[in-house]
């Protein structure tokens, strides 16, 4: 799995005027390389994420999502459905926010995943399965005995891990991340960080990484820079960044 984004331009009205907020982004990611987005906010860091997520059209430009079996240009929307489609089948979102359902189990929060866009419901042997699946990423994330807790039983740290568990059960081919460590303290912050790093290497997943802490940019495989919409810089994390 890989992405290769080309000239991608995103402009928005703003008032009387209007402003730029991607200007002629490219970038590569490999499979399983965990790349930072880093840059001064109002940089497009999290707009870019938007846009690969599928969650926010671009005026202009490519962004081929190759997995094991198809090629997938991210940009060519045809419509919301079309876009909801993508994101089941291939992309996998670690929100700031967990945006966890305080009245589901935690085995429930990520059993929501397999269901959506379903007409029909689960089989029995593809309920099974799913949980199953389920039940491995809360081991994966060291939480394997956590599964009927609800959210308000769960530290914050904890609700962290579940966020990324949630976003890996479709098994994504892109993986995006939006700053998941901002409310957590520092020790926390690390390990989610090595945890994320850590399983996106496991499921090879192309993935991008934005955080203005620069303790965790150094973990990772390389970054990029942003400034103004656009690509200031990009190659292997400094040792002195």
């Amino acid at each position: 799995m890989s992405l290769h984004a080309a000239h991608i331009n995103l402009t928005v009205a703003d008032g009387t005027k209007s402003r730029t907020l991607l200007n002629d982004v490219s970038l590569n990611i490999n499979s399983g390389e965990v790349v930072g987005i880093v840059g001064p906010s109002g940089s497009g860091k999290s707009t870019l994420l938007g846009v690969l997520g599928c969650l926010q059209a671009a005026d202009s430009g490519t962004a081929v999502l190759e997995t094991a079996t198809t090629s997938v240009d991210l940009l060519n929307l045809k419509n919301s459905k079309h876009a909801a489609q993508l994101r089941r089948e291939h992309i996998g979102i670690v929100f700031q926010q967990p945006n966890l359902l305080p009245s589901l189990r935690v085995i429930d929060q990520l059993m929501l995943i397999p269901h959506l866009g379903r007409v029909l419901p689960l089989s029995p042997s593809q309920k099974s399965h799913y949980q199953r699946k389920a039940q491995d990423l809360l081991a994966a994330i060291g939480l394997p005995d956590i599964a009927q807790r609800k959210v308000g039983e769960l530290s914050g740290g904890q609700q962290a891990r579940v966020n990324l568990a949630r976003a890996l059960m479709n098994e994504p081919d892109l993986l995006l991340v939006d700053e998941p460590t901002a409310a957590l303290d520092q020790t926390s912050a690390r390990e989610i960080t090595q945890l994320i790093v850590s399983m996106a290497h496991d499921f090879e997943a192309a993935s991008l990484y934005v955080s203005h802490d620069m303790e965790q940019i150094k973990t990772l495989d390389r970054h990029i820079e942003l400034v103004d919409g656009r690509v200031l810089n990009q190659g292997k994390i400094p040792a002195t960044l």
